[in-house]
């Protein structure tokens, strides 16, 4: 079968995955005491934000692997989708656009309310067919009640795809959504935790009857029958229940894509497209993928693969944590105590960030157009002493140049949501030296000439009035794909 390579399409999906896996096993030893019932889910890894992670970092770590993808031009939408996001009333996109360092005219959406939104989205901008590429983002980070099975089975990350006119890795075939307000599931707003119910009826009422009929109808648009389908891609947190909706609809079990629960748990919102960015690694060219998503009703989105390779990697495995009350502090359920040095008063300027936002969410230096020299922060007089020009600094983002270890430091009496503080100079490739915190870190990992790359993080948080503050911190590359440029 031979396939362009330039046509309109899903260009790119792309997974992203905090570090930390929290064990299973942990959780349920701290909860087996009054929820044996537990046992069921104590299997494997979830996996789990750091402190200084939410919908909107993770959802910045999945939108530069995609950009790695894009030709020179960038996108001329950006949507991002989440149950979670971190402002009621605030554009999360655009922090996310901010750190990705788009113009000003992208268009920019903020979606929410159903964990099938981001295949809307997806299936409304593959069937309008406009040619310049879109970003479409889904990250979720909730807070499930401690000794909940949710706790078990919930996970955090983000995941992503890029569509437009390019090296197309799969084209549509065809959609069927369809609307129901069965309510298997809930959080009133302004509530942390989510209400879910009676998981038979769930499964029986909603996946059974309303899945499997807008699957059905997704397959008689097309005149597919559901033998022909390679892939079929159907989030579902409930045991089960995609073998059963298979079956019912006379898709074969070996079609059936992993929803990775033993390894990452189920992410929301984020998990159809991170489940369809597993399908398209695995899918030969011409295969056809059903990605379904149910929430509030369901879609059926049919694709077919091209032959095209898909860009980008798969997650890193990640590191094991075992320590439950780190979860919860990290999560904000546990109120430790952090001494005076944790009592701070975080107020923003909202002004200086305002005169510095551009400089700070894209981390933007000045190269001196008369010597060359690199420098951060930006500013009117260039700070090497054998030239000292002024006005002479040309705007250079230092996002995603390559960087080591100069200097570093391990600071225990300093307050950080996950102690030691550490912090040190950074020396980035083709010049600049920047005095930074290190993110996700091993104890003994740093020293000095070890390679680095930066990561878009929560800086801190003003506790008092609701509001956070982001910035790029370094972080250890422990793979070739880690090292490559984003962008």
């Amino acid at each position: 079968m031979v396939h362009p390579t330039n046509e309109f399409g899903v260009l790119a999906t792309t997974r992203y995955l905090p570090r930390l896996r929290l064990d299973r096993a942990e959780l349920f030893a701290q909860h087996r005491w009054m929820a044996a019932g537990l046992k069921a889910h104590a299997r494997g890894h979830r996996a789990m934000a750091s402190w200084d992670e939410d919908s909107i970092t993770m959802s910045v770590e999945a939108a530069r692997q995609l950009l790695a993808s894009l030709p020179s031009q960038p996108p001329s939408q950006l949507t991002l989708v989440s149950t979670t996001l971190p402002f009621a009333d605030r554009l999360n996109a655009g922090v996310v656009a901010a750190a990705l360092g788009l113009p000003s005219d992208v268009v920019l959406r903020d979606l929410a309310s159903s964990p099938r939104a981001a295949t809307t989205e997806l299936a409304s901008a593959l069937a309008d067919g406009l040619p310049a590429a879109r970003l479409l983002l889904a990250a979720e980070r909730r807070r499930p009640r401690p000794a909940s099975a949710q706790e078990m089975i919930f996970g955090d990350g983000a995941a992503g795809v890029l569509i437009g006119n390019g090296p197309a890795i799969a084209t549509f075939v065809v959609h069927h959504g369809v609307h129901a307000d069965l309510v298997d599931h809930f959080r009133e707003a302004g509530n942390e935790h989510d209400y879910g119910w009676e998981e038979r009826w769930v499964r029986d009422e909603g996946y059974m009857k309303i899945a499997v009929d807008a699957i059905r109808q997704c397959l008689a648009k097309s005149g597919t029958t559901a033998a022909e389908i390679a892939r079929f891609v159907l989030p579902a947190p409930l045991p089960r229940i995609n073998e059963a909706v298979a079956k019912r609809v006379g898709i074969r079990p070996e079609a059936l894509v992993t929803t990775h629960a033993e390894s990452a748990g189920d992410l929301g919102g984020a998990q159809p497209l991170a489940m369809l960015d597993t399908a398209l690694r695995a899918a030969a060219p011409g295969e056809l993928i059903l990605a379904v998503a149910f929430g509030s009703g369901c879609d059926a989105l049919l694709l077919r693969r091209t032959a095209l390779p898909c860009p980008g990697v798969e997650p890193a495995e990640g590191r094991p944590e075992t320590s439950y009350i780190k979860y919860l502090s990290f999560t904000g359920q546990i109120a430790l105590e952090w001494g005076m040095r944790a009592e701070m008063d975080n107020k923003s300027v909202l002004t200086a960030a305002w005169r510095e936002g551009a400089h700070i969410a894209h981390f933007e230096g000045g190269r001196c157009s008369a010597c060359g020299t690199v420098q951060f922060p930006f500013s009117r007089l260039c700070v090497n002493p054998a030239c000292r020009a002024q006005d002479t600094q040309e705007a250079t983002s230092l996002a995603d140049t390559g960087a080591r270890v100069l200097s570093h430091t391990s600071d225990w009496l300093a307050y950080t949501p996950a102690p030691p503080f550490q912090f040190g100079h950074v020396d980035f490739d083709g010049g600049g030296r920047v005095l930074m915190e290190f993110a996700d870190t091993d104890t003994g990992e740093l020293s000095v000439g070890l390679p680095l790359r930066m990561v878009f993080r929560v800086k801190d948080f003003d506790t008092r009035r609701g509001f956070r503050r982001y910035f790029w911190k370094a972080t250890p590359v422990r793979n070739a794909a880690q090292g490559a440029p984003h962008g």
